[in-house]
């Protein structure tokens, strides 16, 4: 009888019994953190991935191999660069006296004239200060002859309608003014001679949108003989007289980007007085049309 008991008991312990689920736990939960760190998984390069091209990749195929390298999907953008050269008007332009260039130093207007000039000389001599942070060649009293010269460069390449390299001589702004109404025209002109020396007459420094981005304006005065004669898309005479010369009496501002490593000084507006008298328009031309064409062209426009 015990024999039997014995025999029934070694067979239950060496018979597997079935069970619903696996026992691949470790009989000691103790080293259980450091049996997993024995295990170092490794990404292996996928060899094939790199003969494919991404450009026929699909959206959601590009997608799921960012998200795979844990890559973030790149946001449109939609900013552009802004690039700012120069800028769009005169910051407290110079008002030049009334009469200006006709009075002599001797008489008492013109003494009277020089006065007011040297009161409003203080904002100028801060701009000074302020130019020679950043540019430290400069000179008042010698940039005026540095900028007779861009002066008379800028209207001799205008004549020549050197329309890229006049772009070195004057900014953005002042680019259609003087471009405007010069097509299908001639222009002929010659600097003569100075009258009166150059002079600074109005200097002011001015900050756009940032502090740092600082801007330069320098207005001279030019008293000069010139002759300027200008022909129409014929040939004929619109304008001045390739003989007669004339006393030019100019307000030019001249503009620098300081705080550009390459930035220049250029040409950016003239300065009209409102005393000044006001020129005339250049009369526009037109081809000469015969009966037949003008009877052609009004059956052309019917139609």
């Amino acid at each position: 009888m015990s024999l039997s008991l014995f025999s029934r008991i070694v067979h239950a312990i060496n018979t597997p019994q079935s069970v619903r689920y696996m026992r691949n736990k470790h009989r000691d939960p103790k080293w259980k953190r450091m049996r997993g760190e024995k295990v170092i998984k490794i990404d292996l390069s996928r060899f094939e991935s790199q003969n494919e091209d991404p450009d026929n990749l699909s959206h959601s195929q590009r997608r799921q191999k960012m998200k795979e390298r844990g890559i973030f999907p790149q946001k449109p953008w939609l900013e552009k660069p802004m690039y700012i050269s120069c800028t769009s008007a005169i910051f407290e332009p110079y008002i030049p006296p009334e009469g200006d260039g006709k009075f002599s130093a001797i008489s008492t207007t013109g003494a009277k004239q020089n006065m007011e000039f040297l009161m409003k000389k203080t904002k100028s001599y801060q701009a000074y200060r302020k130019i020679k942070k950043y540019e430290e060649e400069f000179n008042a009293s010698d940039f005026p002859e540095q900028a007779l010269e861009i002066y008379k460069t800028a209207h001799q390449l205008l004549a020549e309608k050197d329309k890229e390299g006049i772009q070195q001589y004057i900014t953005e702004k002042l680019y259609p003014q003087m471009y405007c109404n010069l097509e299908n025209k001639q222009i002929q002109w010659k600097f003569i001679k100075s009258l009166e020396p150059a002079r600074i007459v109005h200097a002011r420094c001015t900050t756009m949108l940032t502090d740092t981005n600082v801007f330069a304006q320098v207005t001279c005065r030019f008293h000069t003989q010139q002759s300027l004669v200008m022909y129409d898309r014929f040939g004929r005479l619109v304008s001045g007289s390739p003989v007669l010369t004339k006393d030019v009496l100019d307000y030019i501002v001249f503009e620098k980007h300081l705080s550009n490593q390459y930035g220049v000084w250029r040409m950016h507006a003239k300065i009209i007085p409102t005393w000044m008298t006001s020129q005339i328009s250049l009369p526009k031309t037109f081809a000469f049309q015969s009966e037949e064409t003008a009877l052609e062209n009004k059956a052309d426009s019917q139609n």
